[in-house]
């Protein structure tokens, strides 16, 4: 069994809050990937209260973003529309959930490999790439490049090239 993790691809990161021209050129990559995709498709939201300022990462990223059930938060329509499973919401960069998800799911039948695409390359992907490394350590993990869009350019390379010797495949770059 093969596994698409889709991570973040959410209105706030896209044209929102936080959205970046790269953010909004990945999304027909994204949903032709999803619909070519033969496997288990995944999805993670970054998901914030309205507390978001009084956090850790509302402290270092002053900007609300992903509140819990406002239109910033939901998955892009058009991504949303393929995806089938109930999305794993997360508090931060990275989903313990996810992994937990993942070890089980490979417990019933083993998992091939696991390709994660979405936003930010330099922040979610690289966390929760990491996170699925360490909970699913012979299974080949993959970040399809061209279905990331990071903060930056820059960053999305750097973060692509961090995720190299850490066993992590890059493909489309």
């Amino acid at each position: 069994m093969k596994i698409l993790l889709v991570i973040d691809m959410q209105n706030d990161f896209i044209d929102g809050a936080l959205g970046t021209k790269e953010a909004e050129a990945v999304v027909p990559r994204v949903c032709e990937k999803i619909r070519d995709f033969d496997g288990i498709v995944l999805a993670t939201r970054d998901t914030h209260g309205e507390d978001y300022l009084g956090t850790q990462e509302g402290k270092n990223l002053p900007v609300v973003h992903c509140v819990k059930n406002s239109p910033g938060w939901e998955i892009r329509s058009e991504i949303a529309k393929l995806i089938t499973a109930e999305p794993i919401d997360k508090p931060s960069f990275g989903s313990s959930e996810l992994a937990d998800k993942l070890k089980a799911l490979d417990k019933e039948e083993k998992i091939e490999s696991v390709t994660l695409i979405g936003l930010c390359t330099d922040i979610c992907v690289i966390s929760n790439a990491m996170i699925v490394k360490a909970a699913l350590p012979e299974v080949p993990v993959i970040v399809d490049a061209a279905c990331c869009a990071g903060v930056t350019p820059e960053s999305h390379k750097t973060a692509l090239e961090a995720m190299k010797p850490c066993q992590i495949t890059i493909e489309n770059e």
